[in-house]
C-alpha cells in the first residue's frame, strides 16, 4: 500500500478551530464547532445532509471564510494560494475534474511528477492495483463508469505527499468492498502520522478510521467514536 507523507512535525496541530461558525454571508449553516486535529489523529464529521459538513471542510481549507470565530492549518489563517498549503495538504471534496484526452495511468503519472512524489512511476503503479484500476490503465475519463471515476479521484489524491488529507464522503459512489479497503487506507494514513480530516454518512467507516467525531448540526459537538457510531446508526444525528 503506497504511502508517500510528507515529513510532519510531532504534536503540532494540523487544523485548530475555536467557535468556528461556518456558512455564506452573515447566515451560519451549524452551531459553532471547537476542535484540534494533529498527525495521525482522523476526524469524521458527522451530521445529516446539509448539516454544515463539506461548508465547515471547505472553511478549514480557506476555500469560505468563517462567518465567527477563528480557525488555523498548519498554524496560519487557511489561504489555498499559499505555496505551503499547497505542499502540505491533499484534498477530495468530490468535485471531479479530468483531462478528457489523458487515459487513467497518465492521470495518476501526472499527479506524482506535478508534486514530486518519491518513486513516481511505482507509486502510479501501486494506486493502480490498490483501486483495482490497472485493467482500466488505458481507458480514458468518459470511458468509466461513475464509481471507476470515484475510484481514480481518491487514487489521485492519494498520489501526492501530504501531511494533511481532506475527504469529503469518500464512501460515495463506492460499493461495500471498496469501502471497506478505503477505511482501512485511511487507518494506514493515520499509522504513518498523517492527520485526515473527512465527512462520512458510513458508520463502519467511521468504526474503522475514526480517531474521534464531530458531529456537525444545531448541536456542533465531539463525541467519541463509539457515540458517533451510535448516532449513525440509530439516526440520531
Amino acid at each position: 500500500m503506497p504511502r508517500t507523507p510528507a515529513p510532519a512535525v510531532s504534536g503540532q496541530a494540523l487544523v485548530a478551530a475555536r467557535d468556528l461558525s461556518v456558512g455564506y454571508g452573515e447566515h451560519a449553516v451549524c452551531a459553532p464547532a471547537t476542535f484540534t486535529l494533529r498527525p495521525g489523529e482522523v476526524l469524521a464529521l458527522v451530521g445529516v445532509n446539509g448539516a454544515g459538513k463539506s461548508t465547515l471542510l471547505r472553511t478549514c481549507l480557506g476555500l469560505l471564510p468563517p462567518v465567527d470565530g477563528e480557525v488555523t492549518l498548519l498554524g496560519r489563517v487557511p489561504d489555498p494560494r499559499s505555496a505551503g498549503q499547497r505542499r502540505a495538504v491533499a484534498r477530495d471534496l468530490g468535485e471531479e475534474s479530468f483531462f478528457p484526452t489523458l487515459t487513467v495511468a497518465e492521470h495518476l503519472a501526472l499527479v506524482c511528477y506535478g508534486h514530486s512524489t518519491p518513486a513516481a512511476e511505482r507509486t502510479a503503479a501501486e494506486l493502480l492495483d490498490e483501486f483495482d484500476l490497472a485493467e482500466l490503465a488505458d481507458a480514458l475519463p468518459d470511458e468509466l463508469s461513475s464509481g471507476q471515476r470515484r475510484r481514480l479521484a481518491l487514487a489521485a489524491v492519494l498520489a501526492r505527499p501530504r501531511r494533511l488529507l481532506v475527504l469529503d464522503e469518500p464512501e460515495q459512489r463506492l460499493d461495500h468492498v471498496t469501502r471497506r479497503a478505503l477505511a482501512r487506507r485511511v487507518v494506514a494514513e493515520r499509522e504513518a502520522g498523517i492527520g485526515v480530516l473527512l465527512a462520512c454518512h458510513d458508520a463502519e467507516f467511521v468504526r474503522t478510521a475514526a480517531t474521534g467525531v464531530l458531529l456537525v448540526g444545531t448541536g456542533t459537538r465531539l463525541l467519541s467514536v463509539s457515540d458517533g457510531v451510535r448516532a449513525i446508526t440509530e439516526g440520531t444525528l
